[in-house]
């Protein structure tokens, strides 16, 4: 496994995503490549059109596809984490693409990274440590999908950015870490997270909550996520090996003395 040749997928099926995401899923049902394509491309996966198109070429031109192998190898050895498929596409432009450079999602055994041309190699580690913790993190978590909790997704998020930190500086961490204050963070939690760290990922609220869509504030609960791991780290002991591990039960005993 490792990283696989989009490279050559995309010079011979750029305006043909779904053709490409057909070579990812299960089933040689079309509207699962098309379900698979929309979903990444809510994570920042490319839309065929000339920026996107010239962004493939210049990523071509940095030789990225083999700039992410030796990164993915490092924290690969490093972290002794699995060895899964690792899928590089350019990243289209969106609201997010005014801050950040690159994107990425990470299932239990695969990692799609979404990029821009002349990205600094520390972010480009940057996002490979926060992506890789998730997979890491998967591993041992044995709580089938659809059981996932608000609280299991947001923990996620602030233990794969508590790796970015210490591994990449906190200069490397992505922008949604310094959103909103202390102050805010602790409203957020009292108004809407701490009724709704049982909500299901299948249920709508888990999303809307996690990523701040509609009413809610932009990425809460990525922010509320690391401002959680790095209160717990002042709180309670822990090696950066037992953040693949720690339960949520756990983090919720040292948060009720906090809260």
């Amino acid at each position: 496994m490792g990283i696989e040749k989009t490279k050559i997928w995309l010079e011979e099926h750029f305006d043909e995503p779904i053709n490409i995401c057909s070579r990812l899923v299960a089933s040689s049902n079309k509207e699962d490549a098309v379900e698979l394509y929309d979903y990444l491309v809510s994570f920042g996966m490319y839309q065929p059109n000339p920026t996107s198109r010239e962004m493939f070429h210049q990523l071509k031109d940095e030789d990225s596809w083999s700039k992410v192998e030796n990164i993915y190898m490092k924290y690969k050895v490093k972290w002794s984490g699995p060895d899964i498929p690792v899928y590089i596409f350019p990243m289209r432009r969106t609201r997010y693409s005014k801050i950040d450079h690159k994107s990425g999602v990470s299932f239990a055994n695969k990692m799609f990274l979404f990029l821009t041309p002349l990205l600094d190699v520390r972010e480009l580690e940057a996002l490979i440590v926060h992506e890789y913790h998730h997979i890491c993190r998967l591993k041992y978590l044995t709580k089938p999908y659809h059981e996932f909790t608000l609280l299991d997704s947001i923990l996620m998020e602030g233990f794969a950015e508590y790796a970015v930190t210490k591994f990449c500086g906190k200069n490397y961490n992505a922008k949604w870490t310094s959103y909103y204050n202390d102050e805010e963070l602790e409203y957020f939690w009292e108004k809407y997270l701490m009724k709704n760290l049982r909500a299901k990922k299948t249920e709508p609220i888990h999303d809307a909550i996690l990523f701040g869509k509609g009413r809610f504030p932009d990425l809460m609960g990525y922010a509320a996520g690391y401002q959680i791991i790095n209160l717990l780290s002042k709180k309670k002991t822990f090696t950066f090996r037992e953040t693949f591990t720690i339960k949520e039960d756990e983090v919720m005993k040292v948060l009720d003395s906090l809260f």
